[in-house]
């Protein structure tokens, strides 16, 4: 059987990039897909790099077309993460849009297996005191906020397309952290705001946050042993946003935050404050959406994927920690 190749989408974002360092770490062959402006991180040294947009069906041909009788396995990373509180488009058309275009290329090229990477927020959210498993059925009408809007529908087609013979898969990662991280996930944006004496204040509240190389393990394991059609969560742990500040101070023995801020007032102000990021044409800290994840429930269960991947998790203390190492190591800070 000739030398399998393994497809990721999304590989300039944190998760991609880390999911192809950890395949190219087990001497396989990686194809990485790029949009056309990006340029590759050093950590997909080693891949072969294809520049396309899952918009645009026509240019995912030369990333999914190889040679006869190479079995393709795909990993779908691509997607947009926001926590704005208006509708944004391109959320949709890449997270819905670009979902269905992948799933059309699976089927028209013949992948023999794709793992989908999807988010906890698709999934319905219970009461507080219970905790969330995975689901069967998604919609966006079940879930809050337009990007879970947007990874509901999609996650939805994924399963549709299961049902109908892809062999296909689904994980749900719960609040990603940890080195490896180029641009600005919310935590990342958190720590350089930290470290940069930029933190004044912060806010009550919490969520469930996992190690990006965790994730990345977890998706491995899925290629490999998760079940058609099924669907696992690639959770962490509940933190507060006090405790992860708290290892931002360990992990660079940087000044403590002691103001922490009323959510009713956090509440109040987050529209100027998402106003005043928008102008700057920077990531908001704070959103209404943002703040409202923070204080709905985040305790996530990944007792399936425990049982089912092989899945495990570190502790955030040592995630914090190599990602103040990473950083200072990279000299982005």
């Amino acid at each position: 059987m000739a030398e399998p190749i393994y497809l990721v989408t999304g590989a300039d974002g944190h998760l991609g990039n880390t999911v192809v360092e950890s395949l190219l770490r087990l001497g396989l062959r990686v194809r990485a897909l790029l949009l056309p402006q990006e340029e590759p991180r050093p950590s997909l040294a080693g891949a072969e790099i294809c520049k396309g947009d899952v918009c645009m069906p026509d240019s995912l041909v030369p990333f999914f077309r190889r040679e006869a009788g190479v079995p393709a396995y795909l990993i779908h990373c691509a997607g947009v993460v926001s926590i704005a509180s208006r509708r944004q488009r391109r959320v949709f058309d890449v997270n819905v849009g670009g979902t269905r275009n992948i799933l059309d290329c699976c089927r028209n090229f013949e992948v023999e297996r794709l793992v989908h990477v999807s988010s906890v927020h698709a999934i319905p959210e219970l009461p507080e005191g219970q905790v969330i498993k995975e689901v069967s059925h998604f919609s966006p009408e079940a879930v809050k906020g337009w990007y879970a809007k947007s990874k509901a529908q999609a996650t939805q087609l994924v399963l549709d397309a299961a049902r109908a013979g892809l062999h296909a898969a689904v994980v749900h990662p719960s609040g990603i952290c940890g080195p490896n991280d180029y641009g600005s996930g919310h935590i990342t944006q958190l720590f350089k705001d930290y470290c940069r004496g930029r933190l004044a204040a912060i806010v009550k509240g919490g969520y469930d946050f996992c190690d990006v190389r965790d994730v990345a393990q977890g998706i491995l394991s899925c290629l490999e042993r998760g079940r058609t059609g099924e669907c696992y969560i690639l959770s962490g742990g509940y933190y507060t946003i006090v405790q992860m500040v708290s290892y931002f101070q360990q992990a660079t023995g940087k000044k403590p935050v002691r103001t922490i801020l009323p959510m009713g007032f956090a509440k109040l102000t987050a529209p100027i404050s998402e106003l005043y990021y928008k102008l700057r044409r920077q990531p908001p800290l704070y959103t209404p959406y943002s703040l409202y994840t923070l204080t709905c429930n985040g305790r996530f269960s990944n007792e399936k994927a425990r049982r089912e991947l092989g899945y495990t998790v570190r502790p955030m203390e040592e995630t914090i920690r190599d990602m103040a190492a990473w950083f200072k190591a990279k000299g982005l800070l």
